[in-house]
Order: structure tokens, then C-alpha cells, then sequence
């Protein structure tokens, strides 16, 4: 093997490595902020859901009204049931989708 050839492997595989440490970096953050969070459904405004389940939703900022229930927000943990949610049958956010009362 040339020395062109053997800096080109060991080019490619230090970038293979930067790249997998850089991946690896960067789902930290998610992973502790679920942590210290919780889903809070029915609490996120029209377009500001952290992700969805059900249909009419599909993830991030896709809520078609505000307290929409099966739309949720990462909330601190132990806090989503005492967080307003006008559209659920408690008038709190909750910890599973529910189907939406009508607010007037």
C-alpha cells in the first residue's frame, strides 16, 4: 500500500469516527430531557406539540388546534396533571390521548 492510499483509509475512518461520536452527541440531549420530563397531552397550543399519537397529527408541531388531545408536550415530570387543558374531562393535561370535550 502507497502513502497516498494508507492517509485515505485513515482519513476516511477518523471521519467515520467524528461523524458516529458527533450522532452520539447530539441524541444526549433528547435523552436527558426525556428524563426529566414526561408526554402531557392536551396542553400543547395549535402547532407547538413536541410530537403526536392518533391520527391528524404526525409529529413536531403538527397540532391542528390548541389542546388538542392526542398531541403532546414534553412538560416536567410531575407537573402535566396540574397544567390547564380546557378540551380534557379533568381541565388538566393527562398522561394518555383522550378525546377532546367541545370548549365554548
Amino acid at each position: 500500500m502507497n502513502t497516498t492510499t494508507s492517509h485515505t483509509v485513515i482519513s476516511a475512518a477518523a471521519l467515520a469516527l467524528a461523524l458516529g461520536a458527533a450522532l452520539a452527541i447530539s441524541s444526549a440531549p433528547l435523552t436527558a430531557q426525556a428524563a426529566d420530563n414526561e408526554k402531557c397531552f392536551g396542553v400543547a397550543m395549535q402547532g407547538k406539540n413536541d410530537c403526536a399519537a392518533g391520527a391528524g397529527t404526525t409529529c413536531a408541531g403538527t397540532s391542528k388546534v390548541d389542546h388538542q388531545g392526542n398531541a403532546w408536550k414534553f412538560v416536567p415530570k410531575g407537573t402535566c396533571e396540574q397544567t390547564a387543558s380546557p378540551t380534557s374531562s379533568t381541565g388538566f393535561g393527562q398522561l394518555e390521548a383522550f378525546k377532546e370535550m367541545k370548549t365554548s
